[in-house]
């Protein structure tokens, strides 16, 4: 699994399993106060099922996948026809994020599935009031918003509330927001949503809730350690990520010719849920690859209404065949290239074209390319091809195949690419990890954050059970709460302190980027082990004095 997101959820439920504490999410054995327990109990529970690996820490978003795709067909059909509801499958499953993060351990496929399907029946009561099941969709309505915060927090309570305040304000009915329906979605989201703070709160634990939503302030205002950026990034990220559905969208955005009254409300709505999260997101100063997540419902489903209602009018403008041609382009040659990394590796590690020592380093690992990788870019040039010739020569069968050979793109560049990125971005580091954890002892990072080692180290409660450490820890602690920092997230530090010169009763091993190292030596007393890929490892032994 991949730092930073993967690892920390999956160590969370590791912790849960080991500890037999379900009620709180922990981090270092500490409460983590970063992400309500929802999808932390999903992966506990494939853990108990499979075992404490990789494989249970993505199996509960492979479900995930399976029902996302069986709501997209049954919506899809509501909506349309059972042909609208396969294609929009075919195009959620052909596009490159979408399927990546069915495969991944992080928490978003779910969060999103609650938010949509929440979105889903606002539209349902809205269209139909009065109706038998009014009430029913009110409550479902309810029901997923507080899972969603449930899963990931209140910034679900923000999306959705804007999503219908502009969606009530463009088609003039705010007055809705009035009415028993709403209400009633009103109390049941409150009711589930707060369920788990509440009953963290009266067990004690109102500092956990208060870290919270201090975290979440943070999140908005100021951006994460490596993860800010630009306004346009997120657009960015949609654009590449999603295509070509994002410019199936783009040309078939303003078309709506021939919907129904019930057609043009649910396209409305999801209208308005794309641009508030990418809206939101954008003003948001941490700046994730997946934060935008959610826009691949909206950005699907206009492009298969773009395809299905508006095919034999649909046609891209001179500009956007342009960026068309110039993205696939430059993806195709990316691609064709990558499997000759070895051949001309040497020359961007030798030739000063990389400043960055740790990239370097990680350049130097030892991966073996066969160069029928390169095949993966003519794959995606074919599938782009197809897919413009659909529409360019209005043959719906060239869309069918094009997207089902970027289908097979994708999946084939999961299982060759994604294996051979880690190797050279991580694997040195993971394979330490697990060396350690054959034996007693200690593991800490220098300079960088990782939950990694935590997680492959298979960190226990009883690690900290040494009363000298405890005790140095605890004076830590307190004298960084005097300093006004969080308690919880000085834990990390304050065991490094105290693996760097306190009274160590077991090897206490460092792990460190290679640029960082002569920091380490400087500041006190190591033995440097080995260097590997970027990394550098190091060990202090019990009775070997502290500089």
């Amino acid at each position: 699994m991949f730092d930073w997101d993967e690892i920390n959820f999956a160590e969370c439920a590791r912790e849960m399993v080991v500890s037999g504490n379900y009620s709180q999410v922990q981090l270092n054995y500490l409460p983590f106060w970063e992400k309500p327990p929802f999808f932390i109990w999903l992966q506990a529970g494939s853990m108990h099922l499979f075992g404490i690996n990789e494989f249970a820490a993505r199996f509960p978003n492979a479900i995930c996948s399976i029902i996302s795709f069986i709501t997209l067909f049954h919506i899809g059909k509501k909506f349309h026809s059972s042909r609208f509801g396969l294609l929009w499958c075919l195009i959620y499953a052909g596009t490159i994020l979408p399927h990546l993060f069915f495969k991944s351990g992080i928490i978003d496929p779910w969060f999103n599935l609650f938010i949509f399907l929440s979105v889903y029946n606002v539209v349902l009561f809205i269209n139909n009031p009065g109706g038998k099941k009014e009430i029913f969709n009110s409550l479902l309505a309810g029901l997923f918003l507080g899972l969603a915060v449930l899963t990931k927090g209140p910034a679900a309570l923000a999306i959705v509330s804007l999503t219908i305040l502009v969606a009530l304000v463009w088609t003039k009915n705010i007055k809705l927001l009035t009415t028993r329906s709403f209400i009633l979605f009103a109390i049941t989201t409150l009711l589930v949503s707060l369920s788990w703070f509440i009953f963290e709160w009266l067990r004690g634990n109102g500092k956990v809730i208060m870290e919270f939503i201090h975290y979440n302030v943070r999140l908005f205002e100021t951006g994460d350690a490596g993860h800010d950026g630009p306004f346009f990034y997120h657009a960015v990220v949609l654009l590449l990520g999603c295509f070509p559905a994002s410019f199936l969208f783009i040309a078939g955005y303003r078309q709506t010719e021939g919907l129904t009254p019930f057609q043009l409300l649910f396209r409305k709505f999801f209208i308005c849920l794309f641009w508030v999260v990418l809206i939101l997101f954008s003003i948001v100063k941490t700046k994730i690859v997946h934060y935008s997540s959610l826009c691949y419902f909206p950005l699907t489903f206009i492009a298969t209404l773009a395809t299905e209602q508006f095919f034999k009018n649909l046609s891209f403008s001179k500009y956007l065949k342009i960026l068309y041609w110039v993205i696939t382009t430059a993806i195709t040659l990316a691609l064709v290239s990558i499997g000759f990394i070895d051949k001309f590796k040497h020359i961007l590690i030798n030739g000063n074209l990389i400043d960055d020592e740790f990239a370097l380093g990680n350049l130097k690992a030892e991966v073996h390319w066969s160069g029928m990788e390169s095949t993966l870019g003519i794959l995606f040039l074919a599938a782009s091809i197809l897919i413009y010739l659909a529409f360019h020569q209005k043959k719906i069968r060239f869309f069918y195949y094009g997207y089902s050979l970027s289908l097979l793109f994708i999946y084939l560049s999961i299982n060759i690419l994604v294996p051979k990125v880690e190797q050279y971005t991580q694997q040195a580091a993971i394979d330490f990890y697990k060396a350690c954890s054959r034996h007693s002892c200690y593991v800490e990072t220098h300079s960088f954050k990782s939950y990694a080692y935590l997680f492959y180290s298979n960190r226990m409660p009883g690690d900290y059970s040494n009363a000298d450490q405890l005790q140095s820890i605890e004076d830590y602690l307190t004298k960084a709460e005097k300093l006004g920092h969080s308690r919880f997230s000085s834990f990390a530090s304050a065991n490094y302190e105290w693996m760097k010169f306190g009274k160590i009763d077991r090897p206490a091993y460092i792990v460190a980027k290679t640029k960082d190292e002569k920091e380490l030596f400087r500041n006190f007393s190591l033995k440097k082990l080995y260097d590997k890929n970027g990394f550098s490892f190091f060990v202090r032994m019990p009775g070997d004095p502290a500089k």
